[in-house]
């Protein structure tokens, strides 16, 4: 007999019902593993009030988040004094999520003999069956794309925001043995090693060119006989010549770039280009931002060349704005921006306008400097560039800092060979970055596919 098949229904057996909520459940029923178990079947809730005083007594953290990639970070130890709200032990064998970002990957697994921690209730915690489920495996498993899906239908609170730990609990896995457990996690594991040793790879290269250039220009900490001598006389002061004094301030002579000399010339920012910024057309017109001319952020200033942008503005936009169309060559510095954005660079790979918080170098005088040495010298230099920052709450650079800036310049000959090194060893970089991405999409779609196929 023919099995009718219900194109517009699909029939739940009432032993299977665990919320009454069809959306809840929908995904669930296109799990057909083999072989599975929900979460409340291997997982026990899991309190331990601890104080801060006990906290505190044996240095114990208190977390500060899970990343997407279900890495834990902690406060430092002191927060304990100051945190509010009551806080749950974490010891070994304890998986604990984020009510709020689970549904992005923020889950995490404390491995055995691991040190304790405290979580607030944002963080709900259990304890696994490890009988049943390795905890490696379990995080790689709620991490997945499906799982994310699944988790984000569950969420619910203010902007559908959290996962509540009933919903939590009743998510069903696929669970296979505890041996072929390890054997995913181990291929899974395996994969991420690779990359992360061709990344390490990479982090080398880009410190062999920082040497290599230093070698090449022949830098020196700046020494003056004068005030070398008088500054090991009197420990506690230092002398410095009026001249080499661009502005006021102390923290502009601890830069390195302040302290510099090389057989070759040395100019400022200003004798070898332009200098310029941006500005930002008014949000309140939507139509400014119809058009077809690139408009650059910090955001999007990587150490990169620039052949795209996230925005696009209009002639009008420009005319009624500080922005400036600057031509393609020119190079970018971020002034300010969050986290590691300010003293980043880019360079411009087509005509673009960019925001205020961007200085432009334009109308280089390649007769001098050759734009990509500027470029590749200015990324060498980008903690000394973060350091001339100033300000309490977002410290900024400042066109008047950047224009002074001094640039170490060899031979046009010396420049170009440099430039042609440099690029050679970009190249392995981005190669072997490149593999490296190509391994975590692999050890994941792998992974993946052992479970859901």
């Amino acid at each position: 007999m023919q099995q009718k098949t219900h194109t517009y229904l699909r029939f739940v057996r009432y032993k299977d019902l665990n919320l009454w909520d069809v959306k809840r459940f929908w995904g669930d029923l296109d799990l057909l593993f083999s072989s599975s178990v929900r979460l409340k079947d291997i997982l026990s809730p899991h309190f331990e009030p601890v104080s801060k005083e006990e906290m505190l007594n044996k240095q114990w953290h208190i977390i500060s988040k899970i990343n997407f990639a279900g890495k834990l970070f902690l406060r430092d130890v002191s927060e304990a004094k100051t945190f509010k709200g009551n806080l749950n032990k974490i010891d070994s064998n304890t998986l604990i999520y984020s009510k709020i970002n689970v549904k992005h990957g923020c889950i995490y697994f404390h491995p055995d003999n691991a040190e304790p921690f405290g979580v607030s209730s944002e963080y709900p915690a259990y304890k696994i069956d490890a009988s049943k489920v390795s905890g490696a495996y379990l995080v790689k498993v709620i991490q997945s794309q499906y799982f994310k899906t699944l988790l984000n239908q569950k969420t619910s609170g203010i902007s559908k925001a959290r996962v509540k730990p009933y919903e939590f609990l009743d998510i069903k896995i696929p669970l296979p043995s505890l041996s072929e457990q390890q054997t995913l996690v181990k291929a899974y594991n395996d994969r991420i090693q690779q990359a992360e040793t061709l990344e390490k790879q990479a982090e080398q290269i880009g410190k062999d060119i920082n040497a290599y250039f230093s070698d090449k220009l022949k830098t020196n900490k700046f020494k003056e006989y004068d005030e070398q001598n008088a500054a090991n006389e009197y420990n506690f002061l230092r002398f410095v010549r009026f001249k080499n004094l661009n502005e006021w301030g102390i923290n502009l002579m601890q830069t390195k770039n302040a302290n510099i000399s090389s057989s070759y010339q040395i100019k400022k920012i200003r004798e070898v280009c332009s200098l310029g910024s941006g500005g930002t057309p008014s949000r309140s017109t939507p139509r400014y931002y119809k058009g077809s001319i690139p408009w650059i952020k910090t955001g999007e200033v990587l150490n990169e060349e620039i052949f795209e942008t996230e925005e696009h503005i209009t002639q009008e936009a420009i005319n009624n704005s500080s922005a400036k169309l600057y031509p393609k060559g020119s190079l970018i510095i971020a002034m300010y921006g969050q986290g590691d954005t300010r003293g980043r660079t880019a360079k411009i790979g087509i005509d673009a306008t960019t925001n205020q918080a961007c200085a432009v170098l334009y109308d280089i005088n390649n007769n001098i400097v050759i734009t990509d040495y500027l470029w590749y010298y200015l990324q060498k230099q980008y903690n000394d560039l973060r350091s001339l920052a100033s300000g309490n709450n977002q410290p900024n650079l400042n066109a008047g800092k950047i224009k002074n800036y001094d640039i170490v310049i060899p031979p046009i000959d010396i420049q170009k060979t440099i430039v042609k090194h440099i690029n050679k060893q970009k190249e392995q970089i981005k190669q072997l970055k490149q593999q490296a991405e190509n391994l975590k999409k692999e050890a994941l779609e792998k992974f993946e596919k052992e479970i859901f196929e």
